[in-house]
């Protein structure tokens, strides 16, 4: 009966091609055949294929799919019963090994996991005294958590280059980092406003891992949206994407919703393990458009989470970064000083850019906010020593887990308060 019907269908398509000839004698006399040529062994290679995977077929089809799509999984998210972890990578280029020392050491809990870039447009000198301060810190030693790519990429800020630097570090994370829930990408003129955990003495600190340890591990904190402004007509073009790469039934291209806005984010590991293996093939087909695209960090992670069904509903509108634009803004902001001291405190924000190397405004937010020694690890509950007569209260480590929070926390939590808020959570959500 089968097969009954798959030659009734070729006897159609020969009978539909000879009406073709009797109608068209003079065009269609020689050009007819060509095709049925093509046709016929095409047909009988199909007949041949379905009879195989055919109920009715001596063979009987395998209950598993044959495509590799269906057998990957999204990573499973922590629980929230353990304290979080970040990933952060921390990227500079020629003059910034200094700077990035620094913002490491503000940074540095034994929990989280980092990675360092020094672009190739810097010396060999200052990379190789990147690296050895990397491999000779004990503290990095003894918890392995700090990384150097050491086989720099040159990064243009504006353009992939930075976004394929991104990628690659975030695929170091994912296959050497053990677990960790956000991914956090900052430049060596960023630097925390808060501390990543608390401490056990009477002084508010700023606790980034407390703050967080409420929230639902697979939020993806990234400033987007459809409204951006003078960008628009500087460095936005139409996006459209090219069905075969990307659906399984042919149509015309279609063009998709653009996302730009910060190249500063905080993303959940799930997010980043999609835009790593894109199984789907997203991640891959908007890298395509980007890289020849203008600004390409302000968009790339954006138009991806804001177009894959999976992650469109967790994003949370903001970079976490407290950022002064100049009005009309520019390519830049500029950069931060003693006078926008109060207004990053205001801000809530964890994290500040721009900065000067060496500022006074870094000493003060070392001093006030972190209250972090000259050439010293901002003390947290893992610090189990002294602070008298300026020793390094983390010379001495205690038990890595064990976290202090305090009430200086409440200025993170009240900004991802309001951020989650029934005002701002899902109305700035991808649209």
């Amino acid at each position: 009966m089968w097969y009954n019907k798959q030659m009734r269908l070729f006897t159609i398509f020969c009978s539909k091609m000879k009406k073709l000839n009797l109608k068209y004698p003079a065009i269609t006399e020689r050009k007819w055949i060509f095709p049925l040529a093509i046709a016929s062994p095409l047909f009988l290679f199909i007949f041949f294929i379905t009879t195989l995977i055919s109920p009715n077929a001596t063979t009987p089809p395998s209950s598993a799919s044959i495509f590799v799509e269906s057998k990957l999984q999204f990573l499973p998210i922590s629980k929230l019963s353990s304290p979080p972890r970040f990933a952060y990578l921390v990227s500079g280029s020629a003059g910034d090994g200094a700077m990035l020392k620094r913002t490491l050491q503000a940074l540095y809990h034994p929990n989280n996991q980092y990675v360092v870039h020094l672009d190739a447009d810097s010396s060999p000198q200052e990379r190789l005294h990147l690296h050895k301060f990397v491999v000779n810190n004990p503290i990095f030693r003894k918890f392995n958590n700090v990384r150097m790519i050491t086989k720099a990429n040159l990064v243009t800020y504006r353009g992939p280059t930075m976004v394929a630097n991104t990628l690659h570090a975030a695929a170091i994370l994912l296959k050497q980092g053990g677990q960790w829930d956000w991914f956090i990408n900052l430049s060596a003129s960023d630097y925390p406003l808060v501390t990543q955990d608390g401490f056990n003495l009477n002084i508010e600190f700023s606790d980034l891992i407390h703050a967080f340890s409420d929230l639902p591990r697979d939020l993806n904190f990234i400033d987007h949206t459809s409204d951006i402004g003078w960008k628009e007509f500087q460095r936005a073009k139409p996006i459209i994407i090219d069905p075969g790469l990307y659906m399984n039934k042919k149509s015309d291209v279609f063009w998709i919703t653009q996302r730009r806005r910060s190249a500063w984010m905080a993303l959940s590991r799930p997010f980043i393990d999609f835009c790593i293996w894109g199984w789907d093939n997203l991640p891959r087909t908007v890298l395509m458009y980007y890289a020849n695209f203008i600004s390409t960090p302000e968009g790339y992670f954006h138009t991806v989470v804001c177009n894959a069904q999976e992650f469109r509903n967790t994003t949370v509108n903001s970079d976490l970064h407290f950022i002064s634009w100049d009005n009309p803004p520019k390519q830049h902001p500029h950069y931060l000083t003693l006078g926008d001291m109060q207004k990053m405190v205001d801000s809530n924000a964890p994290f500040a850019r721009k900065f000067h190397q060496d500022d006074p405004v870094l000493d003060k937010i070392d001093n006030e906010l972190l209250f972090r020694g000259q050439g010293m690890f901002v003390p947290g509950g893992w610090c189990t020593g002294s602070l008298e007569n300026g020793t390094d209260p983390c010379s001495v480590v205690g038990n890595a887990t064990v976290l202090r929070p305090t009430a200086g926390a409440k200025r993170v939590k009240t900004l991802t308060g309001s951020l989650l808020s029934n005002d701002s959570f899902r109305p700035r959500q991808c649209i």
